[in-house]
């Protein structure tokens, strides 16, 4: 995937014009940051075998809270955190649900897809707040000198290593993959899956109401339906990073790499003058075949290894000898 992300950037700096400048690569990382940060914990939720469909509309929920609060004179600091707290409290009832009382993660966030966008949108109704400290908004698409890399890519990679490190240097991690390969085994291994479920869903909201922060500063608005749909997108990254849907099995390295590919797919496409619609058929069928060549890729290697195991040791004239 790393590769495949390299060869793509390559054509389009020698194919599409304008492609190659750091205006482009700057709105290519703002474009892709939001799913960015959103798809670090949903890796570790997927992985497990679970998913979370409600992760935008925590970040509709929190820029609704922002904007709510903002409107009413609350500094944008107490603003930040109490739409962070928001964002906790949300993957902590999608986590409790899952986790604890043990219902499927699929119908669990449907519902709660529906009801955080509903209190979203009943919070601002159809309007949108703007009129935030100008600051604060520059900081959201400030570049990094001239290298054209906006600052907010800092952040990322802050979470990237502490997500990395979680996933795969610590005991918690391998509790996440023994998960994702079988619950019950998991538990008589000694994971507390209840718990690990839990703490992942209340990451993945705490990170996707920072995802609505950053959403919010970035437009400079914030509405109730914010990021509407980026669910999939971001599910579609993970998928092409190389995450099995039935858990157990991903990198993080290869997720991040997902998620450039479409940025950069789509920013070469958008340069060419092809349709949002287009390119939309595009990634789908690239996350087809992604789904695919893993699936087909798993059943190759179950079939060699049975191969294997169906020939046994072979035994060398020195071995028959010896008998």
């Amino acid at each position: 995937m790393i590769a495949l992300v390299v060869v793509v950037y390559l054509w389009g700096y020698s194919n599409v014009p304008y492609f190659g400048d750091s205006l482009t690569l700057t709105y290519l990382l703002l474009d892709v940051t939001t799913i960015l940060l959103i798809a670090l914990p949903m890796t570790l939720v997927i992985i497990t075998g679970e998913i979370d469909l409600s992760v935008a509309s925590v970040v509709g929920l929190s820029s609704a809270t922002l904007g709510l609060l903002h409107e009413r004179g609350v500094g944008i600091v107490p603003s930040f955190l109490v739409a962070l707290v928001v964002g906790l409290i949300c993957g902590a009832l999608n986590g409790f649900l899952v986790g604890y009382v043990g219902l499927p993660s699929l119908a669990v966030t449907i519902g709660t897809l529906a009801l955080y966008r509903g209190i979203a949108v009943g919070l601002l109704g159809t309007s949108a707040v703007t009129g935030f400290a100008q600051d604060w908004t520059q900081r959201a698409s400030q570049v990094i000198g001239s290298t054209g890399i906006p600052g907010v890519m800092l952040v990322f990679l802050v979470l990237l290593v502490i997500f990395t490190l979680l996933l795969h240097f610590t005991a918690f991690g391998r509790g996440i993959y023994d998960t994702g390969l079988s619950s019950e085994a998991a538990v008589f291994s000694g994971v507390n899956v209840k718990r690990t479920k839990f703490i992942l869903f209340c990451l993945t909201g705490v990170v996707s109401a920072l995802a609505g922060i950053y959403f919010t500063l970035r437009f400079g608005s914030a509405r109730g339906d914010n990021a509407t749909g980026l669910e999939l997108q971001v599910i579609a990254a993970v998928l092409l990073g190389g995450v099995s849907i039935f858990g157990g099995r991903g990198k993080l390295p290869g997720v991040v790499a997902g998620v450039l590919l479409i940025g950069v797919i789509s920013s070469a496409l958008r340069l060419q003058g092809v349709t949002v619609n287009v390119i939309n058929i595009i990634i789908g069928l690239l996350l087809v075949l992604s789904v695919i060549s893993t699936t087909v890729l798993a059943w190759v290697s179950d079939v060699a290894a049975r191969r294997n195991r169906a020939k046994g040791p072979r035994q060398t004239p020195q071995s028959v000898g010896s008998q």
